[in-house]
């Protein structure tokens, strides 16, 4: 899953404008995967912000909020600063980190923090409208559309490094498992994960390409130079552990077939004895071996495997048939230039047996004269 939110107030600010009564702002620091921004809030938002907790999930928050003095002022008085403040970091930690999250889930809590969206929130969203837009048969249009929104391209980002999470918890679940089934539900779920991570890799991919279209275009609302570049390093260190989780697949599936083989070739040769032996030739209705493509699916995803597959013999037979149209179609105009040819010969042949009886006439009258 995606790792919580660093969150940490390590200064505070004594604010005073003109004749109004000086107040402390408490510069709250939030780490994000790819950047990080302050966010400044008075005590007394903290203290609307708890009170907008409790009422919506009807339970206060796990830390209690620090409590207000009615006889002192954080202006004049820099121990209660750093006592509330201290008391402050820990409200937000309790609530940012914490195994319940049915206080961070909320909007208030996202408000506050001036955070993009949550993390459930707009990945099912985000996944929502690629969803809608394959069920349009435009995957690869809207969902680079639909990645090129900056904050939805990084909650798919942190959705794509949940699966490469997950798919590596499967993978060493199956390469531990002692049981068969075990190892094939894992090494099925490992595989699921890739895929579902190479998919989106593909839409953040489309995405920041057409983010840096925008950006090369002078668009507004969209991320500049420096963050194109940042994604496209996060993009590439992503890749690489795609591949290796893939490598790392294929390797532990070669090995558990080979070990697999190895047993049912055992257990055949104590159940026949060693005087039995397959016989040499084709054997007719014989299974066909697994592949590397798939030996870790199950019968949903052989489904998927083979429709896929037939989608592209389908565009191939239709590639073909474009192939075949076009040369027919040249071939027919090829007839008609020679057709049209051959009546320029036929003319010029008559043309020419015209001038030689014409040529013959002047001859005689030639002879005549002299």
């Amino acid at each position: 899953m995606a790792p919580p939110l660093e969150i940490s107030i390590p200064s505070t600010i004594l604010h005073s404008e003109g004749n109004a009564k000086p107040y402390t702002l408490y510069n709250i620091t939030l780490r994000l995967p790819l950047r990080t921004f302050v966010v400044q809030k008075r005590y007394s938002d903290f203290l609307t912000l708890h009170q907008s907790l409790t009422s919506i999930v009807n339970s206060p928050p796990p830390a209690p909020l620090p409590a207000k003095s009615w006889f002192k002022s954080t202006a004049s008085s820099p121990e209660l600063t750093e006592t509330r403040r201290v008391g402050l970091e820990k409200y937000l930690r309790a609530i940012a980190e914490g195994p319940d999250r049915s206080w961070r889930d909320t909007s208030i809590w996202r408000t506050f923090l001036n955070l993009p969206s949550s993390s459930n929130g707009s990945s099912s969203s985000a996944r929502g409208e690629l969803i809608a837009a394959r069920n349009r048969g435009m995957l690869g249009k809207d969902a680079g559309q639909v990645a090129s929104d900056p904050l939805i391209w990084l909650d798919l980002h942190r959705e794509m490094k949940g699966q490469l999470h997950d798919a590596r918890l499967f993978l060493g679940r199956r390469d531990g498992a002692e049981n068969v089934q075990i190892q094939h539900e894992a090494g099925a779920n490992a595989k699921r994960c890739l895929v579902k991570a190479g998919g989106l890799l593909g839409n953040l991919e489309d995405g920041l390409r057409i983010m840096a279209d925008a950006e090369k275009r002078g668009g507004e609302g969209k991320v500049g130079a420096g963050e194109l570049r940042r994604r496209r390093d996060l993009l590439g260190s992503a890749k690489v552990e795609r591949d290796g989780l893939e490598k790392l697949a294929v390797s532990l599936a070669v090995k558990s077939h080979t070990s697999t083989a190895a047993a049912s070739q055992t257990s055949k040769a104590a159940m026949f004895g060693p005087g039995v032996s397959r016989p040499p030739g084709r054997v007719l209705g014989a299974p066909v071996p697994e592949t590397d493509k798939t030996r870790e699916l199950d019968n949903e995803g052989v489904l998927q495997l083979q429709k896929q597959m037939m989608e592209n013999q389908d565009l191939d037979v239709e590639e073909l048939g474009k192939i075949v149209r076009r040369q027919r179609e040249m071939g027919m105009q090829i007839n008609q230039e020679l057709e049209l040819q051959n009546e320029m010969l036929t003319q010029v042949d008559m043309d020419v047996d015209r001038v030689n009886s014409k040529l013959d006439i002047a001859k005689k009258r030639v002879k005549k004269i002299s």
